[in-house]
């Protein structure tokens, strides 16, 4: 007797499906993941050259001087992060629509200002005012609201 042999066909995996799926999974992920980062505290800063910020009776001014040393409307308080996080919830209770103005020295160390946008960022100040010079007169200090 003779057996006709069988032919075998080779077997194969189909990847146009998997191809189809990866691309989709990729294009998804590149839709939904955002690249930005953002920032906890939206800071506007000022522009030399503004118009000076209308005088609200509720307001927070926290100067730091030369040296490093913070006052909080007129009053001196800790120049460390705790201290004056405590001294802005005192000023300001529950109510953090609050404007905010810091005004630095301009020989400053920039860790001082740090604190200070920090210490605002951490208790949830919404209106941030950097106080700056105006290019005229520089014996003359303006709030410039940005």
């Amino acid at each position: 007797m003779k057996f006709r042999r069988q032919r075998r066909d080779e077997l194969a995996i189909n990847l146009t499906p998997l191809i189809d799926v990866v691309f989709l999974l990729l294009i998804f992920f590149m839709v939904s993941t955002s690249f930005t980062s953002e920032t906890q505290l939206a800071v506007n800063l000022p522009e030399a050259t503004g118009e000076p910020a209308t005088d609200s009776p509720l307001k927070l001014d926290l100067m730091i001087s030369a040296d490093g040393l913070f006052r909080l409307n007129g009053e001196a308080i800790p120049s460390d992060a705790r201290g004056l996080r405590k001294a802005l919830r005192l000023a300001a209770g529950t109510r953090r629509d609050l404007p905010l103005t810091i005004a630095a020295d301009g020989s400053v160390a920039h860790r001082h200002v740090v604190t200070a946008l920090d210490a605002a960022n951490v208790l949830g100040f919404q209106s941030l005012t950097i106080a700056a010079q105006s290019p005229k007169n520089s014996e003359d200090t303006e709030v410039y609201d940005g």
